[in-house]
């Protein structure tokens, strides 16, 4: 709580409510970055562009990581100093990796497509998005292990339990389902994806039982 200080008999002493973060929000950015993104798949799918256009074009929105990193470094600068800066190396590691990851998804996805790599080229491209992906991992652990503050550890650790659980759950059931012969196949990597879901699912259990989404 921020005080503000005002004359009364001798000493002085005001409570004030935290400035609020100046600026735009990130989700301003995030949303853009997608409805781009969401827009250039709609027109592959319908045939305006091409292929390699299309992959082109979808990388130009990565530019929105960096306003949209700038402004959660606004909103964590609102916050206490030590939250805010433990928040600003994760965010700033999440868009990197991110940023790495749909680049090299591209990348990947362009060769193969038009081209006819060698194996060692196939596998090394491949590998590249896998790497990024990985890389959000770790900076969800240095979050963990850099956090001071034990509330806010706390729910982060909840977060990736749940997210962890939802994951290999839906893994195991899936699955099962698969060997029956009635879903289809998905490829592994789409576990990753929901565990990231399962991220969002931990911190709306966090915010019902104490209140605050947490740190991720």
């Amino acid at each position: 709580m921020a005080w503000k200080f005002k004359k009364m008999r001798g000493f002085t002493m005001t409570n004030t409510a935290p400035t609020p973060p100046q600026g735009k929000s990130p989700f301003l950015y995030v949303g853009i970055m997608f409805a781009a993104i969401g827009t250039v798949i709609a027109l592959a799918a319908t045939d305006a562009i091409n292929g390699p256009t299309a992959l082109i074009l979808m990388i130009a929105p990565l530019w929105l990581v960096i306003p949209a990193v700038k402004a959660a470094n606004r909103r964590a600068e609102a916050s206490c100093a030590g939250k805010g800066e433990v928040n600003r190396r994760y965010l700033r590691r999440v868009a990197m990796f991110t940023s790495f990851y749909l680049a090299t998804l591209a990348l990947m996805k362009f060769i193969n497509k038009d081209f006819d790599p060698a194996i060692e080229l196939r596998t090394f491209l491949a590998l590249l998005p896998g790497l990024a992906i990985a890389g959000i991992f770790w900076s969800i652990g240095r979050l963990i292990v850099e956090q001071t503050d034990e509330f806010i550890r706390m729910l982060t650790i909840r977060q990736s339990l749940w997210a962890t659980g939802f994951a290999l759950s839906a893994a195991s059931v899936w699955g099962f389902l698969e060997q029956a012969d009635i879903v289809i196949h998905l490829d592994a990597y789409w576990w990753a994806v929901w565990w990231f879901f399962g991220l969002g699912v931990g911190a709306v259990i966090n915010r019902i039982q104490y209140g605050t989404w947490g740190a991720v």
